[in-house]
């Protein structure tokens, strides 16, 4: 079985050198007049520093169909089952493709997933699918895990400042959010009914959102007494660093190595992004 994902998905490398190959569909970035595809030609530590280089508005494009077509044909030659795991439905119309694509390459036998989420938590599920495959579990048994890791597993994040989400247009997805409060820092999730965003929080400093995220965990796992943690950023390591301590402070942590969003997140959110992706600590337990 072979695992496809998308540039939506965020790995640290530690992760990805215990996995067997995950391979990624491409997706196409644009800025300051040059079009890059993410992760291939453009590290995101190159993106974060062209971005505050250029000073420009980055956009993305989406994945399409005949990418997909691509893929799967040539991972058909070497293994028809292929396990294809993607960011949410909700925030996305990159499933969308896969599920067109799927039906039109019968040589291949593609399974969609629905992460339901994006970056580290949808990393997370495919971390696990990587190494169920790695131990040789069958499909039926590898999809039963990613339903558990998906159900226990929540991401959350704030920003310094909300102008790429705002040129982007994601702004819209945030129920309750005025986008004229410029000086508001959110502190966003991701929806587990219909995977679209959610605003968990407002507060006017980012120092205040930052703890306010931390406290927002515990709210969400009150009765987990130990939690399996990774912080994420777009260059921000004095932010990860705050939201560190602030964790520390309330509860046993089992840290993953931090995560840097990818080009294709962060050029909707920028640079100043923090954020945290969380489960119990019996998550780890469940994992080949």
């Amino acid at each position: 079985m072979q695992i496809v994902t998308d540039r939506g998905c965020d790995l640290s490398p530690q992760q990805l050198q215990a996995l067997p190959p995950i391979h990624y569909i491409p997706m196409k970035l644009t800025l300051d007049g040059k079009t890059y595809s993410s992760g291939e030609d453009l590290t995101s530590e190159d993106f974060y520093r062209l971005l505050d280089e250029t000073g420009a508005f980055p956009t993305t494009s989406q994945a399409g169909t005949g990418d997909f077509v691509d893929l799967y044909r040539r991972l058909a030659q070497d293994d028809p089952e292929i396990l294809s795991i993607h960011i949410s439905s909700g925030l996305s119309g990159t499933l969308n493709s896969a599920r067109v694509a799927a039906e039109m390459v019968p040589e291949a036998q593609v399974t969609i997933w629905d992460t339901m989420t994006l970056s580290a938590p949808e990393g997370w599920q495919v971390e696990a699918a990587g190494r169920a495959v790695k131990a040789g579990w069958d499909l039926k048994s590898t999809l039963s895990l990613l339903e558990k890791v998906r159900s226990m597993t929540t991401g959350f994040f704030t920003l310094d400042t909300l102008k790429y989400l705002i040129h982007g247009g994601r702004i819209s997805h945030l129920k309750g959010l005025l986008a004229s409060l410029l000086n508001i820092r959110p502190v966003i999730s991701v929806s587990k009914e219909d995977g679209r965003y959610v605003t968990m929080a407002q507060e006017r400093t980012f120092r205040r959102a930052i703890q306010r995220m931390a406290q927002e965990v515990i709210k969400m796992y009150p009765r987990s007494k130990k939690l399996r943690l990774q912080l994420i950023h777009g260059h921000n390591p004095e932010g990860i660093e705050m939201l560190r301590e602030a964790m520390e402070n309330l509860v046993e942590c089992e840290w993953l190595p931090p995560v840097t969003v990818g080009a294709i997140l962060g050029a909707h959110t920028g640079s100043t992004l923090v954020g945290i992706c969380a489960a119990p600590a019996e998550l780890t337990d469940l994992l080949p």
